[in-house]
């Protein structure tokens, strides 16, 4: 008997279209374990097998240019421009050649986070498609480029998808006649504080603060920051940090979600995953601003009210002069943490277009 078969592009921009894709794709899972799925991303492996439990083929993609980024802050524009007139010569047939592969898996349903590519594909081919994400390239691409064929091509492919599911935080999107709001998406961790408190070998008092810019290739001058007594900071191995507050959070026997859960804070730039994984898991963020990026306004002003934060300048955080706004924060009342329905609301859509019926 043949088993439905999901296709699934996750953007390589950053690992925030990972943390909304991949609680879905677990629920599917669990509700259909009999579902195929094929994970076509240019995110290293080892972070998608990391988010996502359900067993899949994994195939390379380039569903997107996203934005050409020099940073974790900042964009390229002029870069990002050349890679969007690259990637759409040609387009007609790079769409063909997209309906072909699509055909070629078997796939019943192409779902995209946010890949205009494998939508448009899987409308030449005639295939049910879906794009999820808080935001969408068309909107990106116009805010800094304005190139009106490019973006005409691009709004087309979203526009013309089964449905936009759009994640709470979110950009308006108020182009697309198919959208389809949706609660926020997170995966939320176990509090595991007291494990790690022993693990290592603080005192209850000392704070745990996580530091994460997101996957895009950037990092923190830390090894410059002056001590905050009593704070510990959770780096990831990559940065090679050689501060002695500084703690490798790989060589700590939990995953991202839980030590995420366990932190006092976290530190990061305005992205989706983080905020939202932090505010549904009662952490509070300091952040710095990300004033250019067009989905920043919608993902701050979501976490003002959901969640707890403050924002630190850039010059204050390459600095680490940040131990005011810190425990400032660190003594705010944190709200009732908000509930991620979005996983069930876009599984729920999916499910009824993969089902025998649907």
């Amino acid at each position: 008997m043949r088993h439905p078969h999901l296709a699934v592009s996750i953007s390589g921009h950053g690992f925030g279209h990972v943390a909304q894709t991949a609680p879905i794709l677990n629920l599917l899972h669990e509700r259909m374990p009999q579902l195929q799925l094929t994970v076509r991303s240019n995110v290293p492996v080892a972070h998608l097998r990391s988010r996502i439990r359900a067993p899949f083929t994994h195939l390379p993609s380039e569903g997107d240019i996203g934005m050409v980024m020099s940073s974790a802050l900042d964009v390229r524009v002029e870069e990002s421009r050349a890679a969007y007139r690259a990637f759409h010569t040609g387009w007609d047939a790079r769409v063909q050649s997209e309906a072909r592969l699509l055909r070629e898996l078997g796939a019943d349903v192409a779902f995209s986070n946010v890949g205009y590519l494998p939508l448009a594909g899987a409308q030449l081919a005639g295939i049910a498609n879906a794009a999820l994400c808080s935001l969408n390239w068309f909107d990106i691409y116009h805010h800094y480029i304005r190139d009106d064929d490019i973006a005409a091509q691009i709004h087309t492919c979203y526009a013309a998808s089964d449905a936009f599911l759009r994640t709470t935080p979110g950009m308006a999107m108020d182009t697309l006649p198919n959208l389809i709001p949706v609660a926020p998406i997170a995966a939320i961790g176990e509090n595991r504080r007291d494990e790690l408190v022993r693990h290592l070998g603080l005192s209850k008092d000392e704070k745990l603060v996580l530091v994460s810019m997101g996957g895009i290739a950037s990092r923190l001058p830390m090894e410059n920051w002056p001590r905050i007594d009593g704070v510990r900071w959770l780096v990831q191995d990559s940065w090679q940090v050689v501060h002695p507050d500084a703690i490798v959070l790989e060589s700590l026997p939990m995953d991202f979600s839980d030590l995420l859960a366990s932190s006092d804070a976290l530190l990061s730039k305005p992205g989706y995953g983080s905020f939202v994984e932090a505010a549904c898991s009662g952490v509070p963020v300091l952040y710095v601003d990300r004033p250019d990026w067009p989905e920043t306004p919608a993902l701050v002003e979501w976490l003002q009210r959901r969640g707890a934060c403050c924002e630190v300048s850039r010059v204050q955080l390459e600095r680490g002069e940040i131990q005011h706004p810190l425990f400032e924060l660190l003594e705010t009342c944190l709200p009732t943490p908000p509930l991620p329905n979005g996983t069930v609301q876009a599984a729920e859509w999916l499910l009824d277009r993969l089902s025998p019926s649907g």
